[in-house]
């Protein structure tokens, strides 16, 4: 049977599709980016639709849903269930015997998959809404939030329609009873409780009485609810149970400031080391995918960090393109790529925007290993629930008391810990979960190992310095406000934790070079041209050594441009004499003997036979060049070296190292795979498709 209710459902979708404009459209179509890659790009709004209303695609959405949202849609959908079944018979079970059409026709049949039209006060009243106050301001906000995101859609007299599939899907899990206020994760010591979204008891202050006075968005702030959920809420709420003082507010703040400061630096400086690590020698995956340990142990300890963190930030750069997997003869490698080069031009606190947005959006938990599992990185990760945890865990740290500093959270502990050895660096994982669910209920209630993720999570957060002393940072609260499509929020806090480059380095009689501060891309890379790197920290050291110098030399530097180069950058002047006289020394004794650069050689008895070919005008393109008698050495390889002098009438033979005859063989035609074009952004997209309704070429899209 012909399921209307849900062809007419999409209907109403794409005609409320069809209403946006492009810049809302490709907003839509930027939060669902995940799901919708995994099938083919939409042609038609109608597609669109179809593809927003699929099972996959409201899988992975429905974890990212709030508490509200979340209540709300099922509500919805029970109800429009329920209408569907009391508006048509359900058809008579097949007879015993029946074919698997007739099974499957029934299991299908029109009232388990209808969806009817929902009237919005048969929803508020179902969620106890229907007064005014914070219960139905939350409702407001969250149909507004489910319009906004295409999982439901209004109807010309104002009904909400959802997907049909919403019941089957949300059948398996307890949504506890409706609470329209998001709690505040407690202070420590603080004995109260409060019922949170899974039905559990989270520990609060019995201030929260008052919660009614922290309401919701309004309906006229429905947009700015949305922006609120992705992480636009600001510091932490001051008139939040267990809030401090102003001055311990002031004091908490400056602390978080300058160990997210301290983190940032580090993490920057770990993250160039790692990335010229690679570009210095790129790193063989298994053939069963994944990294080796020796890869991962050689990496860590070029980049100064352990294991699991060289894991984490592997992970992370491949999923901002900084990295790339490319087949080679010998395997697959990973491989900076051309936007790292662009990474090095950027301002070190720009540096690490792809890369903490990246961690937002990443199917994994790279630090976390379940048992009997190997440790290792860039593998796909599978892991859909990790995103939606992420967030609930720092929306739920974004609600602690100003001022109080619940469990320092510190950068330097070992992610490799277990998160037994470490109760007293972590905040209280039970009542910071219980607030977290209320932000994601199906990625926290009742997921295994819940704890030990969120233990993990928290120590990746700490060390890319999204949290500090237990609460988010003000970097942690910029992440939550950015959006893939728009990090600009992101990219200012960053600016503003970071100070600018150094652009200048003090130069010193003990032949090292101290940069105060971190340095620019072109000091870095003069100074590593010439000199070891032997520092990190808030000052960075080289060393100049005749071996180091005699790389820069190797680099075809003279000693003069050497010299005029660190000169220009020096901070005090005129270079230290000592240094002058090392840069000469090497230079005097650099290319006494030289390494003639061939390709191959070309050997005869006849001497006469090696002048004329040395002399010939035809053979010029080889670069020949006679070493003895009876030896030439050709700059291009053997196969075109005998391409070349069979052109000009001669008859080479090809030889084998070992001075026998070798057999020469044609190589078989090979043809290089042709790359896609470039990935079509959400706002051509949107463009596209809402051009073909404007033009009618969507054969009635939103008929």
């Amino acid at each position: 049977m012909t399921n209307l209710g849900a062809v007419e459902g999409l209907d109403t979708l794409t005609r409320s599709l069809a209403q946006r404009t492009p810049e809302e459209l490709a907003a839509l179509l930027a939060r669902h980016a995940e799901p919708l890659s995994r099938r083919p790009a939409p042609t038609r709004l109608r597609e669109l639709a179809g593809a927003l209303w699929s099972y996959e695609t409201l899988h992975h959405t429905v974890l990212h849903l709030d508490h509200p949202r979340l209540h709300l849609l099922a509500t919805t959908a029970r109800i429009s269930q329920d209408l569907a079944r009391s508006a048509a018979p359900v058809p008579a079970a097949p007879a015993a015997g029946a074919d698997y059409q007739s099974l499957m026709a029934h299991r299908l049949s029109f009232p388990d998959l209808a969806t009817e039209p929902v009237p919005p006060d048969d929803a508020y009243r179902a969620l106890g809404a229907t007064a005014p106050g914070p219960a139905r301001d939350a409702v407001t906000a969250a149909l507004e939030l489910l319009y906004a995101d295409g999982l439901a859609a209004p109807t010309e007299d104002g009904a909400i329609v959802v997907p049909p599939r919403t019941p089957q899907l949300l059948a398996a899990h307890d949504l506890g009873t409706f609470t329209p206020v998001a709690p505040h994760l407690p202070a420590p010591g603080t004995a109260a409780s409060v019922s949170t979204a899974s039905g559990a008891s989270a520990s609060v202050s019995t201030a929260q009485g008052t919660a009614a006075s922290v309401s919701t968005a309004r309906v006229p702030a429905a947009r700015e609810a949305a922006a609120a959920d992705t992480g636009v809420t600001g510091a932490p709420v001051t008139g939040a149970p267990g809030a401090a003082a102003p001055e311990a507010v002031a004091s908490a703040a400056a602390a978080l400031r300058n160990e997210s400061q301290a983190a940032a630096s580090t993490l920057a400086a770990t993250l160039d080391r790692l990335l010229a690590a690679l570009a210095a020698q790129p790193a063989a995956l298994r053939k069963t995918g994944g990294l080796a340990l020796r890869e991962i142990k050689r990496l860590a300890k070029a980049a100064g960090t352990t294991e699991p963190r060289a894991r984490l930030l592997l992970d992370l750069v491949l999923a901002a393109d900084l990295i790339a997997l490319t087949r080679t003869p010998a395997g697959i490698t990973a491989v900076p790529t051309g936007a790292y080069d662009a990474w090095l031009a950027m301002a070190p606190g720009e540096r690490l925007a792809p890369v903490l947005t990246a961690w937002a959006t990443l199917w994994a938990i790279p630090t976390y290993t379940p048992f009997g599992e190997t440790p290792t990185a860039l593998v796909r990760g599978e892991d859909r629930h990790a995103p939606a945890l992420r967030h609930a865990l720092l929306k739920a740290l974004a609600t602690a008391p100003a001022g109080v500093r619940p469990a320092r959270l510190s950068t330097g502990t070992p992610l490799s810990a277990r998160p037994s050895e470490m109760p007293d660096r972590r905040p209280d994982l039970p009542a910071l979960l219980d607030a977290a669910a209320w932000h994601r209920p199906l990625a926290v209630v009742g997921e295994p190992l819940a704890e030990d993720r969120a233990a993990h999570l928290l120590d990746e957060a700490a060390f890319l310095a999204l949290t500090a002393h237990g609460a988010l940072t003000p970097l942690g609260h910029a992440l939550l406000a950015a959006s893939p499509a728009d990090p600009g929020v992101l990219r200012a806090a960053l600016r503003e934790l970071l100070p600018p480059p150094v652009e200048q380095a003090h130069f010193q009689a003990d032949l090292t070079a101290v940069v105060p501060g971190p340095p620019s891309a072109v000091l870095a890379d003069l100074l590593s041209s010439a000199a070891d790197r032997e520092s990190e920290g808030h000052a960075v050291t080289w060393r100049f050594t005749p071996a180091s110098v005699r790389r820069a030399l190797d680099t075809g530097r003279g000693a003069a441009d050497l010299l005029a180069a660190l000169a220009e950058v020096s901070a005090a002047g005129p270079l230290p004499q000592p240094l002058t006289y090392l840069v000469q020394d090497a230079a005097r004794a650099h290319g006494r003997m030289r390494v003639l650069p061939t390709a191959c050689c070309i050997r005869s008895d006849d001497e006469a036979l090696i002048r004329e070919l040395a002399a010939h005008r035809a053979l010029q393109t080889l670069g020949l060049r006679t070493i003895a008698p009876t030896v030439l050495v050709s700059a291009r390889p053997p196969a075109e070296t005998l391409e070349v002098l069979r052109g000009a009438g001669y008859a080479p033979a090809l030889e084998s190292e070992t001075g026998t005859a070798s057999v020469e063989r044609l190589a078989g035609h090979r043809t290089s795979v042709s790359s896609s074009g470039p990935a079509t952004t959400p706002l051509a997209l949107a463009q596209r498709l809402l051009s073909g309704v404007m033009s009618g070429a969507n054969g009635g899209d939103c008929q």
